[in-house]
């Protein structure tokens, strides 16, 4: 027996740091390895009851229906989970029952040699490259009835592990490892030379066994793991930090790898290099091919946590130089893009790894296309706006801060998300829209015009010299044409119209501004420049007039009523005032010195003195009264008659800015 030495691996200080900067998903695929060595795989042998070369348990069935096998045969991959598991169990019996053997053959000692082959340099394919079929792999280019599943590499000897299909008598239907495979395994083996693990291990753990597998294994499986992940965990780790360096000085532009992607990385690469590394140290493959099940598990849930991890980098990527390029349409469309990219990949990974571990899926993954069918069949208006939100962003008609018109409505849109976009009107309101009903509209954008149209009127009196009109229209024209704010896209200057009471002259020009608050701006500079050159001239503007149109026959019957009116009044007052009249004239004083009196003897004389001064007055009264009372109508009159023709439309207001 050759000599056998400990294996006491130097750990460095940087190792221990990798180790322990290890997280938590790392120390979770490690014990998922470890039971999936320790509980050995049984769910494809079945309990024997008759043992025999080229047969099987028979049964009374029809000739013409195939028998189910009774040791699981009836696919090449259970075939071969079920050989490795009677392996695993050292039911040599059992596992030959899964070989083809003639009746000359031993069947412990063909077992025996087999298993020897396989650990000294077997390799199985994985088990979603073998068939899992009755009928096999028929575009292998092989006979109907072979079935390649792996190889097996001692030295310069290459062995192919190669299935055949067999039927019984009683017309079963199963794969077995061909005889032609069978009988190259003792030419293979003669030239082997003792694994690293027999050589290497300890005497103590020689012979001894845990969970069914030999201890020796188990250690050396468990040590291969670890030490493979911190190497490559290490090796990874410089030449990330490598290209940090190297990459800008090249490129001039930092790396756009995050240092996230050190550990998935890692753990794909020890998951690939694993298998080859056991296979190199002669681990037993009923312990191998557990850990290869196990690797391949890993390896896919590696690469899909290092490809989310290149995803988030991509899509953050992006969302910058949106940010940076003002599309900050595209960030919720980025989102969504991200989260569905992200939501496809995990779902093949869990396809992949629930393949890896045996379950069928071929009517899993019909049922969830009939229930991805239905669902968009149900969410069809949000697909619609799923999809609408995806053409506003591509084609682009407008993007948030743009002043746009749709429909009956225009404002200024403030977002753009995943469902529906929102627009701010000028009423300060927001319109939401669905992006499907928005993509479909005729989209009118303010934002995007390069210029802007200088358009308005100058109304001029019909007083002015028409020469001097039409002198200053053509110098105004070559003014707006030469001005330093207007460009040459389309100036003129002409008369719009001749009204009765003026002229109208139209302007119109094309202003390079960036925004409607720039525009103004020079629009007030042209204004103030035009408004200057039309002062030159002997023009007067045209101011809003007013017409009142007033019915004469009405004003003067309004007036005669009033007078009449007043006389009456004049009249009243007047009898009311004679009732306390006296005739008498007394004028004295309170001295006896001289006495004046005087006395009205004639009363004819007296009363026709009174009549005439009455009538005087009357006369007086009635004229202040009629006039007043007339301007007080009139008055009344005006206000009254300008309320009705406005009304009426009788009223003519010219109105010129």
């Amino acid at each position: 027996m050759s000599t056998k030495h400990n294996l006491t691996p130097s750990t460095a200080s940087s190792l221990l740091n990798s180790i322990i900067k290890i997280p938590s998903i790392v120390i979770a695929l490690l014990l998922a390895a470890v039971l999936s060595m320790v509980v050995p795989h049984t769910a494809f042998a079945a309990e024997t009851t008759t043992l025999g070369v080229n047969g099987t348990t028979g049964s009374e069935e029809s000739a013409s229906t195939p028998i189910p096998d009774s040791f699981g045969r009836d696919t090449p991959r259970h075939t071969v989970q079920g050989f490795i598991s009677a392996l695993g169990e050292n039911d040599y019996l059992l596992a030959s029952n899964y070989l083809n053997l003639s009746k000359s053959d031993n069947p412990t000692t063909v077992v025996r040699q087999f298993k020897q082959a396989l650990d000294a340099g077997g390799r199985f394919r994985p088990d979603l490259q073998i068939s899992n079929t009755p009928e096999g792999n028929l575009t292998d280019q092989l006979p109907p009835n072979q079935e390649n599943v792996g190889v097996i590499n001692i030295g310069e000897k290459s062995v192919s592990l190669l299935l055949e299909k067999v039927v019984s008598k009683e017309n079963e239907q199963y794969w077995q490892f061909s005889s032609e495979t069978l009988s190259s395994i003792p030419e293979v083996i003669e030239n082997s030379e003792p694994t690293l693990v027999s050589r290497y291990t300890v005497d103590s753990l020689d012979g001894k066994k845990l969970f069914g597998y030999q201890l020796a294994d188990l250690v050396a499986a468990l040590s291969m793991i670890v030490s493979s992940f911190v190497l490559t965990y290490i090796a990874v780790w410089l030449l990330y930090h490598l290209l940090r360096i190297v990459y800008p000085r090249v490129r001039g532009v930092p790396l756009p790898l995050p240092d996230k992607v050190i550990l998935p990385l890692s753990v794909v690469i020890m998951a690939l290099i694993l298998s080859e590394v056991m296979v190199y140290a002669g681990v037993s493959v009923t312990l191998r091919e557990p850990v290869n099940r196990f690797t391949d598990i890993a390896s896919w849930l590696a690469l899909t946590w290092l490809l989310l991890r290149v995803i988030d980098a991509i899509f953050t990527r992006a969302v910058n130089l949106s940010y940076k390029k003002n599309y900050t349409e595209r960030v919720s469309i980025l989102g969504l893009l991200r989260k569905v990219v992200k939501a496809l990949l995990l779902i093949f990974a869990v396809i992949v790894i629930f393949g890896n571990l045996g379950f069928d899926l071929t009517t899993g993954i019909a049922a969830l296309g009939v229930g991805g069918l239905a669902l968009a069949l149900g969410a069809q208006k949000t697909i619609e706006n799923l999809v609408g939100s995806v053409v506003v962003v591509a084609d682009s008609p407008v993007r948030i801060g743009d002043y746009c018109k749709f429909g009956t409505y225009e404002g200024t849109v403030i977002d753009i998300g995943i469902r529906s976009s929102r627009v701010r009107t000028l009423t300060r309101t927001i319109v939401t829209v669905p992006n499907g009903d928005f993509s479909s509209m005729q989209i009118e954008n303010f934002t995007s015009r390069d210029m802007f149209r200088f358009f308005h009127q100058l109304y001029l009196k019909r007083t002015a010299d028409i020469d001097v009109v039409f002198k200053m229209v053509k110098d105004l024209d070559e003014f707006l044409k030469e001005h330093e704010m207007t460009n040459q896209e389309w100036n003129q200057v002409n008369i719009l119209e001749l009204r009765q009471d003026c002229y109208v002259i139209q302007l119109q020009a094309y202003i390079n501004a960036n925004d409607v608050m720039e525009f103004y701006d020079k629009q007030n500079v042209v204004f103030v420049d035009v408004l200057n050159q039309v002062a030159k001239y002997d023009v007067e503007h045209a101011l809003p007039t007013q017409q009142l149109i007033v019915n004469q026959a009405e004003l003067e019957h309004h007036m005669e009523n009033n007078i009449v009116k007043t006389e009456d009044d004049a009249s009243e007052d007047h009898s009311n005032t004679n009732s306390n009249e006296t005739n008498v004239s007394l004028e004295g004083n309170g001295d006896n010195n001289s006495d004046d009196v005087t006395i009205n003897k004639d009363p004819d004389n007296a009363n026709d003195d009174m009549a005439n001064n009455h009538k005087l007055s009357m006369a007086t009264v009635s004229r202040k009264g009629a006039l007043k009372a007339l301007k007080h109508k009139s008055r009344m009159l005006r206000k009254s008659k300008f309320k009705h023709t406005k009304h009426k439309f009788s009223l003519s207001i010219w109105n010129q800015p």
